[in-house]
């Protein structure tokens, strides 16, 4: 898995106001007056958003209905389209398609798969892949619905110690990239600047029994028609 890179945008910057006025450097100049430092304004102060609901939080287990309980705690032997068919049901059915579970396009995307056990050539599940990521041996399912030709439903399951099957994160958006290494599954995802992408860092937490958001940072990239050195490259 790609370690994510940061830039050294602040400690550059810092560096720069601390030399401003003092005598030249080779290709360092000072500009002057770099002007008055503002403290940062709040915006909508009185504005305070719900809190979400269990089932819209990306690192809360959810139990998913209507699955038979699994032998052995591992996900290895499990159809990855019927457990995406029952989450998905299930989600359906609590928000009533209003869209705070699941997409309500997701329901129709699932409806060209077939019964085939892989869903047919049009069903939009990715292969599921296999993985431990709480680091006891027994492999987790990671599997996403493509809703639409841009973004995808990420979606990761496990088997809890009484045979249940539980999602254990749950990541709607564009999937550039998915990466797995030991406990920790890497999203990387395209920002408003083209010279980044944002990487997303999860890891199992034992005490939440979930995949938690560890770090965020951004990774620079460089487009396919790029030569230069240094990151890795984006997408479209």
């Amino acid at each position: 898995m790609r370690i994510p890179r940061t830039t050294a945008g602040p400690a550059l910057a810092a560096l720069l106001a601390a030399t401003a006025g003092c005598a030249d450097v080779e290709g360092l100049r000072s500009e002057g007056d770099l002007g008055t430092a503002h403290a940062p304004q709040t915006l909508w102060k009185e504005f305070r958003p719900a809190p979400p609901d269990p089932g819209q939080q990306s690192g809360s287990a959810a139990v998913v209905p209507g699955l038979p309980r699994v032998p052995g705690g591992d996900m290895a032997g499990v159809n990855a389209l019927d457990v995406v068919r029952a989450d998905i049901t299930s989600a359906t059915a609590r928000d009533g398609g209003s869209g705070r579970l699941v997409d309500p396009r997701a329901v129709q995307r699932l409806a060209l798969c077939t019964r085939a056990a892989d869903g047919g050539p049009n069903c939009p599940v990715r292969p599921a892949v296999l993985h431990d990521l709480t680091g006891n041996g027994r492999k987790e399912l990671i599997t996403a619905l493509d809703i639409d030709g841009r973004t995808s439903e990420l979606r990761v399951y496990t088997v809890q110690a009484d045979g249940r099957v539980a999602r254990i994160l749950n990541r709607h958006g564009v999937l550039e990239g998915v990466e797995v290494a030991a406990e920790h599954l890497a999203v990387r995802e395209p920002t408003s600047n083209p010279a980044y992408v944002a990487v997303s860092d999860y890891v199992w937490d034992p005490r939440a029994a979930t995949m938690n958001l560890s770090q965020l940072t951004l990774d620079q990239c460089h487009g396919a028609g790029d030569s230069g050195t240094g990151g890795t490259p984006c997408g479209p």
